[in-house]
């Protein structure tokens, strides 16, 4: 019977990945129909130094989030603004290659069993409700996204300090983690409006309450494909999405890095893993409560 659940699950999740692949296309032949050609012949004909860099950015953003389930949005957004792309083609181009990043990754994550159904099923409708809300909200309110930011920072920070505090210690009694519906709401929500925050929210909590980050970690990531999908379907719908190859470049890294991340999950050892995962989030968090204030 465990069996026959596991080979379910798997199969609705590659109709999953496969239903949104489809979706994403559609809505670039509608959204791009007048000069799709023209737009694809450039990608082809401009593809140079700066394509690979991007993949670069994609291999390095999805093995930091497909080993730690966190922080793929704000990876892929430092390199790509490193690189001189404009903020809002960064966030675009992001949003839109999680759709197959995540897809990937979520797949890697239950072939080598790092995910928890139950505590999928609980992530998901609830965070894709959130994300579909947040994006239509900064799809019409944009400049309100600075004030958002430094508050998920000053969050994930403190849980950050919490995660590195419960794998230091001898003893790490589990409780039990309330309202994950909840949880995964704000944590969509506030992904769509930061710019990224599902994992940082829902995987630093989930941890930090002593839930096995092996199983967090493949839970949320899977959880992640649906809402990248929601969140770029809303957004897609309102502002649209250009800069093919950026996003080409970011698919590709992440493609790769996505197995090779998932298998890493699952061989680094418990404590480590926290201590990793709490350094990575205190790190990114006093990036960007410092970058709104400066």
């Amino acid at each position: 019977m465990e069996a026959a659940d596991k080979s379910l699950l798997n199969r609705r999740a590659i109709v999953g990945v496969i239903a949104g692949a489809v979706v994403l296309l559609v809505l670039v032949v509608f959204s791009f129909s007048d000069g799709l050609w023209e737009d694809t012949t450039a990608l082809v004909s401009g593809i140079g130094p700066e394509f690979f860099i991007f993949v670069l950015g994609g291999f390095i953003a999805q093995m930091i989030d497909g080993s730690l389930g966190m922080a793929y949005g704000v990876s892929a957004s430092t390199f790509l603004l490193s690189f001189g792309v404009p903020p809002a083609a960064a966030s675009a181009s992001i949003h839109t290659s999680e759709i197959f990043t995540t897809g990937v990754s979520g797949l890697s994550h239950l072939r080598f069993q790092n995910v928890n159904k139950k505590l999928f099923r609980s992530l998901l409708l609830p965070g894709i409700a959130g994300a579909v809300a947040g994006a239509y909200i900064l799809s019409s309110f944009e400049e309100y996204n600075t004030y958002i930011r430094p508050i998920v920072a000053a969050y994930t920070l403190v849980l950050g300090v919490v995660i590195v505090r419960k794998a230091v210690r001898k003893s790490q009694p589990k409780t039990k983690t309330r309202n994950i519906p909840a949880l995964a709401t704000f944590g969509g929500f506030m992904d769509s409006i930061g710019g990224g925050g599902w994992g940082p929210i829902v995987a630093s909590t989930l941890i930090a309450k002593g839930r096995s980050p092996r199983y967090t970690i493949g839970s949320v990531n899977l959880a992640e494909f649906f809402i990248s999908t929601s969140s770029s379907i809303t957004f897609f719908a309102t502002i649209g999405v250009s800069y093919f190859q950026i996003i080409a470049g970011l698919v590709l890294g992440g493609i790769i890095a996505a197995p090779i991340a998932a298998h890493l999950t699952r061989k680094l050892p418990v404590k480590k893993m926290m201590i990793v995962v709490g350094v990575v989030v205190i790190l990114v968090s006093i990036r960007l409560i410092v970058k709104a204030f400066v």
